[in-house]
């Protein structure tokens, strides 16, 4: 029934979609990292923190990842299925995933008023690091077995340890 439901709303109306999915799990992954990661209970959980993953993931992320994966799809197109996702997987990994890593650090800096400069001096490797040893099998996948309209969705699931990780990754680099 709520597949159901998604599937509706993707075929009405797919990036508002993909975009209202992401922010509701990069806020729930920011959630899991303040609650089961850091243990912080519920008096000291930052709201605002949860609020900017949540618009990050909505505002950014989720419109972006969109768009990437139809660019993936309409132009990485070689000989053979293998080749086709080892290309895109790369493709992703060295483009989509570097360019990501260095927005969300510089984007969630700003928004708390430190240097993004001195945030991606800190985190961007160890994050792009964790980045590598993750995201590459999922996205080979993602990109073999997973249709289009999906994928997004497919990340965004595996994204709620990941944006967990992510949050504290920043969280840990403030300052």
């Amino acid at each position: 029934m709520v597949l159901r439901w998604y599937q509706a709303k993707l075929a009405q109306r797919p990036l508002l979609t993909q975009a209202v999915t992401t922010a509701v799990l990069f806020g729930a992954g920011d959630g899991l990292a303040q609650q089961a990661v850091e243990r912080k209970g519920l008096q000291k959980h930052d709201l605002q923190r949860t609020a900017r993953m949540a618009a990050y993931g909505g505002l950014v992320f989720g419109p972006a990842a969109t768009k990437w994966y139809q660019f993936l799809q309409k132009n990485v197109n070689l000989g053979s299925k293998t080749t086709t996702t080892i290309a895109r997987v790369a493709a992703d990994q060295l483009v989509f995933a570097t360019t990501n890593m260095a927005i969300f650090l510089s984007t969630m800096a700003y928004l708390e008023g430190e240097s993004p400069r001195k945030r991606l001096e800190k985190a961007y490797l160890p994050g792009l690091k964790a980045n590598w040893a993750i995201w590459p099998a999922v996205q080979g996948v993602n990109f073999t077995v997973v249709p289009l309209e999906h994928r997004v969705l497919v990340v965004n699931i595996v994204s709620l340890g990941w944006n967990c990780y992510l949050s504290y990754l920043n969280a840990g680099s403030g300052s």
